[in-house]
C-alpha cells in the first residue's frame, strides 16, 4: 500500500479520462488489462464513491490485478499516477541519463523504472535546450570507446531494476543461456573401438559365431552418467521478481536438448513446497511459468525455509536425489521460521547431494555480511554461495558448475562469520 498523499483535484476533473489513461499505463507496464476492465473500474468508482483514499485505491486494485505478480507495478503506478503531485518530474529525472547531473540521488525502488516507462509510454524525456547565454563554439565531447554496449549493461543490471523492455529482454538472454555438466564417472561400459578395458563375453561370443576362431578383442569404456538437477526456488515477497527471471532460466534448461541433465526437477517454496517440474515440461515458457504459478499460492508471501526444506527432504529427497544430484537453493536466507532447525535441515540436504550451490541476490551489495540468524546457519553446509541477481550472475553459474573446487563467496563471508 503507497503512502497516504492528499490528493488534489482539479477544479473540472475528467475521472473516466484519468481511470482510462490509468489503465493504458498498466496495461504498457505488462498489467493484462482490456476494454471490460476499464468499464468495469469506472463503474466501481461510480458505486463505490470517491471521498475515502483507501477505498479509491482498493477499488482499482480489484479490478485491474489478479496475480500476486502485478501488485508491485499497481502500487508504484497508482503511486506516481494520482498520489505524488511531481510525479512527472520524478519520473523524468529517474529515466535521465545519470551524465547530466540531475538524476535523484535515492535508487528506484522495485517495478518503479517500469511504472515510470508505462507511464511515459516509453518515450524518454526531450533533451532541454541549451541557454542563450551559452557560447555557441564550446562543445563538450564524451569519449565512449570505452563504455558498455547496451547489451553488456543489460547483462549485469539487476533484475528488481529493470523496465518493462529490459525484462523482455533479458528473457530472450535468458533463453539463449545453457547450463552444461559434465558426467559422472560410471562402472557400467558401453562398446568402444579404442576402450581400456576387455569385453571377454563379447568376444567369446563373437569368435563362437566364427567357428571358435578368435579374430580380435571387444573393448568397452565407461558409459556416460548423467546427474539431475534439482532446484528449489524461493518465491517469498522479496524474492518474487529474481525468481520468476531464474524459473524463466530453468525453463529454456529443462527444455535444452543435449545439456547432459537426466532430469530438472523444480520446487518452488514460501510458506510451503509445490513442486513444480511437469509444468516446465510445457514448450511455451508463457504457459509454463503461468501454471506454476496458479499451482504455487505462496507467491509473494512470507518465508519459512525451515519447514520447506523439512518437507523436501521427508517426501522428495529419496525420489529426486538419486544419481549424484546437484541441487539449486535460490533464495535471500531471511528464514521466518524459529527453533534452530534450519541448520540440520540444510545439512541433511547437503549430504543428500553431490553439490549444493545457494544462489543468493543479496550478494549483489558491497557491504554484504552474513548478520541474518537464517544466513549463518545455511552457509556453512553449501559448496558454493553465489549471487543471483542478473543476467551474468547466472552466465557465471553455467561456467563455474561443474567445477568442484569453486566455493564462490563462501570462505570469504566464512571468514567474517568466525572472526
Amino acid at each position: 500500500m503507497p503512502e497516504n498523499i492528499p490528493l488534489e483535484l482539479p477544479d473540472n476533473p475528467r475521472l473516466a479520462q484519468n481511470i482510462t489513461h490509468f489503465a493504458r499505463a498498466l496495461r504498457r507496464a505488462g498489467l493484462p488489462v482490456g476494454t471490460g476492465r476499464v468499464i468495469d473500474a469506472i463503474r466501481a468508482v461510480e458505486a463505490a464513491g470517491f471521498t475515502d483514499r483507501q477505498d479509491f485505491y482498493w477499488t482499482l486494485h480489484a479490478c485491474f490485478v489478479n496475480r500476486p505478480e502485478h501488485r508491485a507495478v499497481y502500487n508504484q503506478i497508482f503511486r506516481l499516477y494520482w498520489r505524488d503531485p511531481r510525479y512527472l518530474e520524478h519520473m523524468m529525472s529517474m529515466m535521465l541519463p545519470a551524465i547530466r547531473g540531475v538524476q535523484e540521488d535515492k535508487p528506484a525502488q522495485a517495478a518503479e523504472k517500469r511504472a515510470a516507462e508505462a507511464l511515459l509510454d516509453g518515450k524518454p524525456p526531450e533533451t532541454p535546450p541549451p541557454d542563450e547565454g551559452e557560447q555557441e563554439d564550446t562543445r563538450i565531447e564524451v569519449d565512449a570507446s570505452m563504455t558498455m554496449s547496451a547489451e553488456e549493461k543489460l547483462r549485469s543490471l539487476d533484475f528488481e531494476q529493470m523496465s518493462t523492455a529490459e525484462v523482455a529482454a533479458a528473457k530472450r538472454m535468458l533463453a539463449k543461456l545453457k547450463l552444461p555438466v559434465k558426467p559422472l564417472p560410471s562402472r557400467r561400459g558401453m562398446a568402444a573401438l579404442n576402450g581400456h578395458r576387455t569385453d571377454w563375453r563379447r568376444t567369446i561370443r563373437t569368435a563362437m559365431r566364427q567357428g571358435g576362431e578368435l579374430r580380435g578383442l571387444a573393448h568397452t569404456k565407461p558409459r556416460p552418467r548423467w546427474p539431475n538437477l534439482v532446484v528449489l526456488c524461493d518465491i517469498s515477497g522479496s524474492m518474487s521478481q529474481y525468481s520468476r527471471m531464474v524459473l524463466h532460466f530453468l525453463h529454456a534448461v529443462a527444455n535444452e536438448k543435449g545439456a547432459g541433465w537426466a532430469k530438472v526437477h523444480a520446487f518452488t517454496f514460501g510458506t510451503r513446497l509445490t513442486n513444480i517440474t511437469r509444468h516446465l515440461a510445457t514448450r511455451d515458457v508463457d504457459a509454463a511459468l503461468k501454471s506454476a504459478g496458479a499451482e504455487a499460492q505462496d507467491w509473494e508471501g512470507g518465508t519459512r525455509i525451515a519447514a520447506s526444506l523439512h518437507a523436501f527432504n521427508r517426501d522428495w529427497s529419496r525420489r529426486v536425489m538419486g544419481q549424484g544430484a546437484v541441487v539449486l537453493l535460490i533464495t535471500d536466507g531471511l528464514d521466518r521460521d524459529t527453533g534452530g532447525v534450519l541448520g540440520a535441515e540444510m545439512q541433511r540436504l547437503h549430504l543428500s547431494s553431490r553439490r549444493l550451490i545457494w544462489l543468493n541476490p543479496l550478494l549483489r551489495w558491497d557491504g554484504f555480511a552474513p548478520k541474518a540468524a537464517g544466513i549463518r546457519a545455511m552457509l556453512p553446509h553449501v559448496d558454493s554461495f553465489r549471487a543471483g541477481h542478473s543476467v551474468q550472475s547466472l552466465q557465471d553459474l553455467a561456467e563455474v558448475i561443474s567445477r568442484p573446487d569453486d566455493t564462490g563467496e563462501k570462505m570469504r563471508l566464512l571468514g567474517i562469520l568466525n572472526a
